[in-house]
């Protein structure tokens, strides 16, 4: 692992009168999967959105590079090398596949993809690339996402609830790819609700209770029993984190 690559500090965001997220702080290294574990409105998809710039922070503030970056816009983001692949993938669907992917590319920045490597990627793609993705399925949908998010070449990659709604055979094809996208030098944020995907893919797991920081640690630290304190809330009492599970 190397130096810090991206940095929350002290987040909070609300919704209207609704916070969503509350003081979370965490650190992402360049080549490391952090995976951001926790239960359907834990605050997840509003740290990734938040991140990518859809959401502006209440307080607290999401660095880059050692720069903040809270005032910059969802495009410049992309171009610095942030790229969220949205819960619900989000894709065009009056486009067909290949046209979904060079929305992607149209600003991408310099790098290892484009969309022939994503072809190369999901070889089933090429043959249905003048496809409309309304016909696709879900997980064909999934991988088109990925792929959009891929060819703008990110340093970041953020995925959003990566396993939503799919077929466990179809989820365990879209993690395998994890290792040889980490190869092409990109470092992964997902968040997930599926704790156990979350968990064997990642280096480090950040868990979320309603909004805050429950649990910190490695896979290997961490026993299934903490993992369940955290993420269900059973005995937490105190906000503040050090390593390991909240007491």
């Amino acid at each position: 692992m190397s130096a810090a690559l991206l940095e929350v500090e002290s987040l909070t965001v609300h919704h209207g009168q609704l916070c969503a997220i509350d003081d979370v702080s965490f650190t992402q290294r360049q080549g490391e999967v952090l995976a951001v574990v926790g239960a359907n409105g834990a605050g997840k998809s509003t740290l990734l959105r938040t991140i990518a710039g859809l959401h502006r922070p209440t307080s607290g503030c999401v660095r880059l590079d050692g720069k903040d970056i809270n005032d910059l816009s969802v495009s410049r983001r992309v171009a610095l090398g942030i790229s969220l692949v949205p819960e619900g993938r989000r894709l065009f669907s009056s486009m067909t596949l290949e046209e979904n992917l060079q929305v992607g590319a149209y600003h991408a920045n310099p790098g290892p993809f484009d969309i022939k490597r994503v072809y190369e990627l999901f070889d089933w793609m090429p043959g249905r690339r003048k496809q409309s993705v309304w016909q696709l399925s879900g997980g064909e949908q999934q991988a088109v996402a990925i792929g959009r998010a891929l060819v703008a070449n990110p340093r970041v990659l953020l995925l959003d609830e990566l396993s939503l709604g799919l077929a466990p055979i179809i989820i365990e094809k879209i993690y395998a790819l994890v290792p040889e996208i980490l190869a092409q030098g990109v470092s992964i944020l997902i968040v997930e609700q599926d704790v156990s995907q979350g968990v064997s893919a990642a280096d480090r797991v950040h868990c979320l209770l309603e909004g805050r920081t429950s649990m910190t640690g490695t896979p290997a630290e961490l026993t299934s029993e903490e993992i369940d304190r955290a993420y269900f809330g059973a005995g937490l009492v105190a906000p503040a984190v050090t390593s390991g599970v909240v007491e």
